[in-house]
């Protein structure tokens, strides 16, 4: 009888710990699954390590990171590319999860098939510059026969190639790629006759001695925007993340408005360009804390439209199925 009881007795203690190994690696199984997960976020820049609108000025001073890891996410991985199409491919291949960029490139790659799907848009009417040499054409149509350039697949390519349909140029001038960093030297050689430049470093080539010799703000229509996209697969594994991201970009606005000064001093110095260049290319007045605007969507429609009428979509969609509920 003893036996059998201290056999029993065994038993349990065996089975009390089995019980409690279980629950033990299925509490080490809860935490690792609540591990921070990376959140890998590319952008468009030329020497700087994070962007440098509403969401770098809250990186900068630590509110962006931690909100983020509020969400469960770690301190955002920033990956800068040239150009859109460059960030398009990234996107595409999964290296990237968000992209913050140019409206024509995210236009462009949702029409050739890339799983994004809009979250917002960061600026509305962002301005363009076109800029000839000091000793150069006064005019846009004395660009007839001429190489004019841009960044192609860039908003200010669907500025450029807009302003040449205006003015009756469209297959009368030569146009070749050329990334804004090349720009001043190609001027200077007479390398191309007019260069449409972002007006982000448009003053700044001003102030080396181009001249403008005209503005996309000159045309209804033509101005540009920048907008944040998703992929699908990162969609599908956080489904609320679009309208989280949409409330703490629209503090951060809030920030750069209430707090200008250290804004442009910000902007200033992780671009390395003079503060007076920086207050000119970037008025607050673009920045924009609601998702998707009126005018924001009717600037993207008429990009959009723009864009498949010259062949340079592949295709037209509906933009209200690529832009989420959120924005």
């Amino acid at each position: 009888m003893l036996s059998t009881r201290r056999v029993l007795w065994e038993s349990l203690l065996f089975l009390l710990g089995l019980a409690l190994s279980a629950c033990n690696h299925g509490a080490q199984g809860d935490a690792s699954s609540h591990t921070p997960e990376a959140l890998r976020l590319g952008f468009i820049g030329t020497g700087e390590d994070q962007p440098v609108g509403a969401e770098g000025f809250a990186f900068k001073h630590g509110d962006l990171t931690k909100q983020l890891e509020q969400l469960g996410f770690q301190e955002p991985q920033f990956v800068r590319f040239a150009n859109g199409p460059d960030l398009n491919e990234a996107l595409s291949g999964g290296s990237i999860d968000i992209g913050i960029y140019g409206d024509t490139p995210a236009l462009v790659g949702r029409a050739a098939g890339l799983p994004t799907r809009l979250v917002n848009q960061t600026v509305v009417g962002m301005d363009a510059w076109l800029l000839a040499p000091a000793g150069g054409v006064s005019s846009v149509e004395q660009l007839e026969g001429k190489v004019v350039a841009t960044s192609k697949g860039s908003y200010m390519h669907r500025y450029l190639s807009g302003l040449l349909e205006e003015k009756g140029l469209r297959g009368k001038v030569t146009l070749i790629h050329l990334l804004p960093a090349d720009a001043q030297a190609a001027l200077e050689r007479g390398d191309v006759a007019a260069y449409a430049s972002p007006v982000s470093t448009a003053p700044l080539l001003v102030s080396k001695g181009a001249k403008v010799i005209d503005r996309a703000s000159q045309h209804a229509g033509l101005s540009g925007s920048s907008v944040t996209v998703i992929t699908d697969a990162f969609l599908q594994k956080h489904p609320h993340f679009p309208r989280q991201w949409n409330d703490l970009r629209a503090r951060a606005v809030a920030a750069v408005v209430s707090q200008s000064e250290r804004y442009y001093a910000f902007h200033a110095e992780t671009v390395r360009l003079p503060l007076e260049v920086v207050k000119l290319g970037y008025p607050l007045t673009t920045l924009h804390s609601e998702p998707l605007s009126p005018s924001g969507r009717s600037l993207l429609e008429g990009t959009k439209r723009f864009l498949v009428a010259q062949g340079l979509a592949q295709r037209d969609f509906e933009l209200a199925a690529w832009a989420l509920p959120e924005g």
